[in-house]
């Protein structure tokens, strides 16, 4: 490997997303682009938004180097690039102008698609492209859900974004993995652990977006077990997001629209943001240890491992919800006596 490389890798997307973040949060205080405190939010001060576009920009940058570095792959690159556009412009124009969530949908569900084209024309199967649709528009949605207290969304993109990588060990996805990380570790600065800008769906949405395209990547053409182990950093997200949505929905919630009623949320008004955040990126480290451990068992073991996880994680969420909730308007609360 040539480290000297992959020293200059990381550093340009560190300190390309350090200085991208300040400029954005100086064009944000300009044209006011402000989230204010309120019941459907986490944060208790008036603080910027939009900074996720330099973590943008340091991937698009990383795809440009990768395109000319692999003329062969340059389809491919180019169409993965076209969907985080996409997913970034989409969100972009929703930080400066809120949008209905059908259309944001209907965009997100383009950009899956482009990313299906670059591995249809890199040789996947029907269904390395189901996967790659699923993840696409599921983690664009996720990253933006779990998005509601300073660091989490960040770090859990730089843990995820760095175990891809090192899975990879080589090719496109472990270039496109650190760039990720890098340049999410020059915005969390920035948000972590105080907010001066937060990411906005520019970010949060492009961060699900290019972590679904790593993983569509990574599981193409592989046996069941790496599928399943691939899965693993992302259980404390997918778990909380998908839990919290099942659960609005049996209550007749408008599931789509800001709400403060994830696991995290409940858990940070009790303990702090700080605290949160450090304790999803333990867990997640914890996940990802047992993934490396795991990487040569016989699948139906890795599937075993994986269920436990989901099964202690399940509880995890119960406790950690706000114990207030009224039962009858939380199937899944406990409620108080």
């Amino acid at each position: 490997m040539d480290w000297a490389g992959l020293a200059l890798w990381l550093s340009t997307g560190l300190v390309l997303g350090f200085a991208a973040t300040w400029l954005a949060r100086r064009y944000a205080l300009r044209r006011q682009l402000i989230d204010q405190p309120g019941a459907r939010r986490s944060h208790q001060e008036a603080t910027p938004r939009g900074g996720g576009i330099a973590i943008v920009l340091v991937l698009l940058v990383a795809l440009v180097a990768l395109a000319a570095q692999s003329p062969a792959r340059i389809r491919e690159l180019a169409l993965a690039g076209a969907g985080l556009l996409l997913v970034a412009g989409i969100g972009w124009i929703d930080d400066h102008r809120p949008l209905s969530a059908t259309l944001r949908l209907c965009v997100h569900v383009l950009a899956a698609g482009l990313l299906c084209t670059a591995l249809w024309l890199a040789g996947g199967s029907p269904f390395d492209l189901t996967v790659a649709f699923v993840a696409a528009v599921v983690l664009t949605n996720v990253w933006n859900f779990m998005d509601g207290i300073n660091g989490i969304a960040a770090s859990q993109a730089v843990l995820v974004a760095t175990v891809y990588a090192l899975f990879a060990g080589d090719g496109p996805v472990l270039w496109l993995g650190l760039a990720l990380a890098a340049g999410t570790a020059g915005f969390l600065p920035f948000n972590f652990p105080r907010a001066r800008i937060f990411m906005g769906d520019v970010g949060s949405g492009a961060l699900g977006y290019a972590l679904a395209s790593l993983l569509a990547v990574s599981s193409l053409h592989a046996d069941p077990g790496t599928r399943i182990l691939l899965l693993f950093p992302l259980l404390p997200f997918l778990l909380d997001a998908t839990l919290t949505l099942l659960s609005r929905m049996l209550c007749g919630e408008r599931w789509w629209e800001p709400h403060t009623r994830h696991a995290y949320q409940a858990w940070a008004r009790r303990s702090g943001h700080a605290r949160v955040a450090g304790a999803y990126a333990l867990a997640t480290v914890l996940v990802c240890a047992v993934m490396f451990a795991l990487r040569s068992s016989p699948w139906s073991f890795i599937m075993f491992s994986y269920a436990a996880f989901l099964s202690s994680g399940g509880v995890a969420w119960m406790l950690l919800r706000d114990r207030s909730m009224d039962r009858r308007s939380d199937p899944f609360g406990k409620g108080r006596p």
